[in-house]
């Protein structure tokens, strides 16, 4: 069970938000889960307390300084004990529902975020234990990506969701897409609910959502369902709900 998070950014009012909203506040309100910001530019020296510098070589843009976020990080362990280090980069290991998994079995996450053109590769080389990507694209900041991890990782814990089976039934637990969900009202601008959702039939309804969770992925992510061997369970579910009979919502009469 997680018990601790620390991130290092330089901007602990963007990570310090999270504390205050939704999942996170939720999960930091009962006061079993610690979480600091550390920002490097407490631990830079000189006038200006420079924490970036040009990069050697020539080049657009700013390279962060080693120096600071080794001071940083030698005083995290002091204070709070030995910790792997997770860099937030391009060049991770791409981020998934396995990833998230490892992750929250942890007791704690140290996670560094970069800025400008990246980390001096020294400090990279030598303190930084993992890196982790959310995805092929450019962001300005390790920031975003430190808080996909959290929210993702902070859902699997213990107690952090209203119903417990909601992290079950996720996306992607099963290597699957969701099925599609409803509320009220039962009839919405002449679409209805599908019908087998109305019916009471509990066995009847978790094989409808399983055949619609196996068609969407096949149509929308079908990248996930190669070379995936069907359990007999889903054959059942495909037999009673082929995708012509698995319309997500049809027209009211």
């Amino acid at each position: 069970m997680l018990k601790r998070i620390d991130v290092v950014t330089l901007f602990p009012e963007w990570m310090q938000g999270l504390a205050e909203l939704g999942l996170t506040g939720r999960a930091l309100a009962d006061g079993k889960l610690d979480y600091r910001c550390w920002n490097p530019r407490d631990y830079a020296v000189g006038v200006h307390r420079s924490v970036d510098d040009r990069p050697y070589g020539g080049g657009p843009g700013m390279v962060m300084r080693p120096d600071p976020l080794a001071n940083l990080l030698d005083d995290l362990k002091q204070q709070t004990g030995p910790a792997v280090i997770s860099y937030l980069g391009p060049q991770g290991r791409r981020l998934d529902h396995a990833g998230v998994t490892e992750l929250a079995g942890r007791e704690r996450l140290v996670l560094l975020c970069g800025r400008y053109e990246g980390i001096d590769q020294r400090l990279l080389d030598s303190q930084i234990d993992e890196e982790w990507s959310i995805g092929d694209y450019v962001l300005s900041g390790g920031e975003p990506a430190a808080a996909v991890v959290i929210d993702a990782v902070l859902r699997l814990q213990p107690g952090v969701l209203g119903h417990e089976q909601s992290a079950v039934e996720d996306s992607f637990v099963a290597g699957l897409l969701d099925c599609p969900h409803y509320t009220r009202p039962e009839t919405w601008r002449d679409q209805a609910v599908p019908a087998v959702l109305l019916s009471g039939d509990h066995e009847k309804i978790r094989q409808w959502r399983l055949a619609q969770a196996l068609h969407r992925t096949r149509r929308l992510r079908p990248d996930l369902m190669a070379g995936r061997e069907l359990s007999r369970d889903e054959r059942k579910a495909l037999e009673a709900w082929p995708e012509e009979q698995a319309e997500p919502a049809s027209r009211a009469d």
